[in-house]
């Protein structure tokens, strides 16, 4: 059993609509060996390594369902153990995830496996090991068939401990976590910035950043006096709050001296540490002091080192959010209680299997650990590690009640007295944090300190949360609420409007059409295209960007209040969307590209990739209503509203639907041309003329008018005025400035230019039609070619739709021909052209793409039309512009082409395809479900 190949969606996918991990896995000869075949050995083996399985209620649905399915008739294909498997020590490591699915990809022994997961590398961890695992249980009979590479070395135990350590270390800590789950609760989404605990809450201008506990709203220069114990002492002092006596000092020497002063005894502790680090308390001796120095010395960045007063009293922890006092915890430090059995070492490692213990900040609890402290408190007591301790003996392994060295929690906020709960605020509001904690010494917190006494040890910038999250005992705290509702109060937006936008052709002019209009509309647009990522109108990021990570460039900027999401097909099947939700999205078309590509092999296929931007709609699906794939996706849109587009008046299943008060976008026929027209709950509003907008050439770009149509639908979707929509299409234009390599037309030749970035069939058939449609008073000439990663029958496709509407044909090649010969695509259209009747004269092949256009603009005379579908379009367009052509007179009229009229919805409706109709209007029925494993 090996993998094949892997993908990491990191958000909605066509696996699901979360993050998830693909395997393409071959199982070799253990296609022929499900789990009971193999032998009970094997099954037992698994469930004692991962007894969890247990809980797995796979298809059956209930607990203890998955054993079922190993141990039942011939038992389950390795692929789905392997998937449930990798659930399994996920969650072992208390990454709680449960979804997971295993389908055959058509090829025998071959399967995609999917699962869920919470961070990258601990997923792809996991499902590593769990490989590991089961091929280890392999019977041996079973192993020497495989040629997977065993590890005669390989310890269950010790590699399971291991993953779990470097989950904890990539996985947020209990505090950053708390945070994150808080703000899931509250609808707001999140971004993780770092490897660590650096994390965005919501979206564009209305983002917020905590690290750890620590937000982007904590002043810099309160975290520094926090930092700085002598600062908080002496602001705490001169308030008149309950503080010890202290001073600082820079040797042993000059600690011993001012230990006298204060009277012992007294606490000694660095000066800027935290977490306990370097603290000793209850130091009565000069040798105490002397040794403590030196263990402060390790743990601090300065010199500086301070002794103050022992106060006695229970360590408490007060936690401060916007001012108010959110929780209390009573610290109790790490210690061991005698049974009368066992050693003092033996007691630790057994107070080290609750399972609530881990490493370091990783778990709810810390595991106690006999070091240096641990050892001088033990030596003080007249005892070793071995010793025996009476039973019921509490023996102190830490002189502090950090739980980051052990300690447990016990909650006391219900308990606390008014005049301790102002103090605790007053001190974290003196000293300007936000969020803070204040360690706070006192006999009895249901007492007021004015009458028992008690003290302010310490004020802590960043305070952990576990505590307060999962206390030992008590009831929990939603603490990390409290920081998210003062991050977000009441009414505050956390998510800027996105728009989405998918489908064949079309995408990057629409998504600037939208773009422009809501910038003319008064918004600071992010925008991600092929062309790059654009922010407020400017080119941030060059290149094909409409990928997750193009996505998450747009919604991490901090001046952005609206998205416009280009959405490729190809960042989809690779890594998912980059963003979980969308307000309104776009589906355009769906037509053969990219076919034979990242296992998508087919339109119906690529139409369920596509899917996947409709199915993030919350508010509106936009959908067009002349594709039978697009119409096929409002089924499964989970919105307020379908916003169907169609270019025929005459659509049965769009008249029915507006009858029912849905919305649409219709072109309607008029006297004076064709009118762009919305129908919402029964109202008819005229938009625009389609000749008047600039990019569809006095109305003859169809597919600039449908692309016009969709910009206008999501636009009035979000609101927009119709006379903002109106003003932001008539100021469109399809220029190269605003538009590159999409329809750009020059006009500055005695013939004219249109250079597009058309690279499969659709769009060379819209482009074509276009030609068609143009007042061209002498020839038609086209310089083109298709990738060279498309299938032979794209390129098949691509000739027949170009063949009879062009005078000359120039054919070249991409610059990168993608493993195809350096002539090979232009040799395949001379070809096919040849076979369609065009004589040899009216076609040239000239491979290389530079000397193609240039050939095309020599040919070219007065009233001539050549159209380029350019791969480099910034380096056609400026052979365009920079070509000086001679003049010449036109030799004849061009011919007269009626337009392509709309296809009737009755020719794209499948036989047994139904209706639904309710308060969003009428669409076809969905026809597949399918339930994860």
């Amino acid at each position: 059993m090996k993998i094949l190949s892997t993908n990491v969606f990191v958000g909605p996918n066509t696996w699901a609509s979360f993050p998830v991990i693909r395997h393409v896995i071959d199982l070799g000869v253990l296609e022929d060996w499900p789990s009971a075949k193999i032998g009970s050995d094997f099954v037992e083996g698994l469930i004692a390594a991962l007894p969890g399985l247990g809980d797995h209620g796979c298809s059956y649905g209930t607990e203890g369902g998955f054993l079922r399915r190993l141990r039942e008739d011939d038992g389950t294909w390795m692929g789905h153990i392997l998937e449930h498997c990798a659930i399994e020590v996920q969650n072992v490591a208390g990454t709680d995830v449960t979804f997971g699915r295993t389908r055959g990809t058509g090829v025998l022994g071959q399967y995609n496996m999917v699962y869920a997961y919470r961070q990258r590398d601990v997923g792809l961890a996991a499902g590593e090991l769990a490989i590991r695992l089961l091929m280890h249980l392999l019977p041996a009979s079973l192993r020497e068939q495989t040629d997977f590479a065993f590890d005669p070395a390989f310890d269950w135990e010790d590699e399971l401990r291991s993953f779990v350590l470097h989950a904890q270390r990539k996985e947020f800590g209990p505090s950053t976590g708390s945070l994150v789950a808080a703000a899931q609760a509250r609808g707001i989404p999140w971004i993780r910035l770092n490897e660590n605990s650096l994390v965005q809450f919501g979206h564009g201008k209305y983002q917020r950043r905590i690290q750890a506990t620590i937000t982007s709203e904590t002043k810099h220069i309160a975290v520094e006096i926090s930092c700085d114990k002598e600062d908080t002492h002496n602001l705490l002092n001169d308030l008149g709050l309950p503080v010890p006596r202290q001073r600082i000092v820079y040797s042993a020497d000059e600690a011993v001296r001012a230990a006298h002063v204060i009277g012992y005894p007294v606490v000694i502790k660095p000066l800027d540490a935290n977490h306990g680090r370097g603290v000793s308390i209850n130091l009565t001796t000069d040798a105490e002091i002397a040794a403590a120095f030196a263990e402060a010395e390790t743990h601090s960045k300065s010199a500086a080192i301070l002794v103050e007063s022992f106060v006695t009293g229970f360590d408490h922890r007060m936690l401060v959010v916007n001012d108010k006092l959110v929780a209390v915890a009573k610290r109790v430090p790490g210690h061991v209680v005698g049974d009368g059995k066992h050693s003092i070492a033996e007691l630790v490692d057994i107070v080290n299997l609750d399972p609530r213990r881990g490493i370091g900040h990783q778990k709810v609890l810390t595991m106690l650990e006999i070091d240096n402290q641990a050892k001088r408190l033990i030596a003080a007591a007249g005892h070793t590690a071995e010793t025996v301790l009476p039973e019921g003996e509490v023996f102190y392994l830490r002189a502090t009640a950090n739980l980051s060295t052990g300690g447990t929690a016990i909650d006391l906020t219900d308990l606390v007295h008014p005049d301790n709960r102002d103090m605790a605020e007053r001190a974290i509001m003196a000293v300007g944090l936000d969020v803070g904690g204040v360690d706070f010494l006192i006999d009895d917190i249901t007492r007021s300190y004015k009458d028992i006494g008690g003290a302010i040890v310490e004020v802590n910038a960043a305070p952990g949360f576990r505590m307060h999250v999962a206390p030992s005992e008590g009831q929990s705290r939603d603490v990390a609420g409290k920081v998210i509702d003062m991050l977000f109060p009441a009414g505050q937006e956390s998510r800027i409007p996105i728009g989405a936008i998918t489908g064949t052709n079309g995408k990057t002019t629409t998504s600037r059409m939208l773009g422009h209009i809501m910038k003319a509309s008064g918004r600071i647009v992010g925008m991600t295209s092929t062309d790059g990522v654009y922010v407020d109108g400017k080119l941030s990021v060059k290149g094909d960007m409409t990928g997750p990570k193009s996505a998450q460039i747009v919604l991490r900027d901090p001046t952005v209040d609206f998205a416009v999401m280009e959405t490729a097909r190809g960042g989809l099947v690779r890594s998912g969307l980059g963003y979980q939700k969308s307000n309104v999205a776009a589906c355009l078309n769906v037509s053969a590209d990219h076919l034979g590509l990242g296992g998508i092999d087919t339109v119906e296929q690529l139409a369920v990739v596509k899917r996947v931007v409709i199915e993030s709609a919350t508010d509106t699906a936009v959908l067009n209503a002349d594709d039978i794939n697009c119409l096929k996706m409002a089924d499964y849109a989970d919105v307020g509203a379908i916003f169907y587009v169609t270019m025929n008046p005459a659509h049965a299943l769009v008249k029915e639907h507006i009858k029912a008060g849905g919305k649409a976008i219709v072109l309607e026929q008029g006297m004076s041309g064709d009118m762009l027209t919305i129908y919402d709950n029964g109202l008819h509003m005229p938009v625009l003329w389609s000749h008047l907008i600039p990019a569809t050439l006095e109305g003859k770009a169809m597919h600039n008018v449908q692309n016009a149509m969709f910009a206008a639908a999501m636009a009035y979707s979000f609101g927009v005025d119709l006379d903002n929509i109106r003003h932001g299409l008539r100021t469109f234009d399809t220029s190269f400035f605003q538009a590159p390599g999409r329809m750009n037309v020059f006009d500055e030749h005695p013939f004219k230019v249109i250079l597009d970035y058309g690279h499969n069939p659709a769009a060379l058939k819209a482009m074509a039609g276009l030609a068609d449609r143009m007042d061209v008073k002498g020839r038609r000439i086209v310089v083109l070619s298709i990738p060279g990663d498309r299938r032979d029958q794209d390129v098949i496709d691509a000739a027949r739709t170009l063949s009879g509407h062009f005078d000359h044909y120039i054919c070249k090649a991409d610059d990168d021909r993608r493993k195809r010969g350096y002539d090979e695509i232009p040799q395949m259209f001379k070809a096919l052209f040849r076979e369609d009747g065009i004589p040899e004269d009216q076609i040239s092949v000239i491979p290389d793409e530079e000397d193609a256009v240039t050939a095309g603009l020599e040919m070219a005379k007065p009233g001539d039309l050549v159209i380029i579908f350019g791969d480099n379009s910034s380096r056609c367009w400026k052979q365009i512009i920079y070509f000086n052509a001679p003049e010449q007179e036109a030799r004849h009229d061009a011919p007269s082409v009626d337009g392509i009229p709309p296809v009737p919805f009755e020719d794209i409706l499948d036989v047994d395809q139904s209706l639904v109709r309710d308060a969003r209007g009428v669409r076809l029925a969905r026809s597949d479900v399918e339930d994860g494993d």
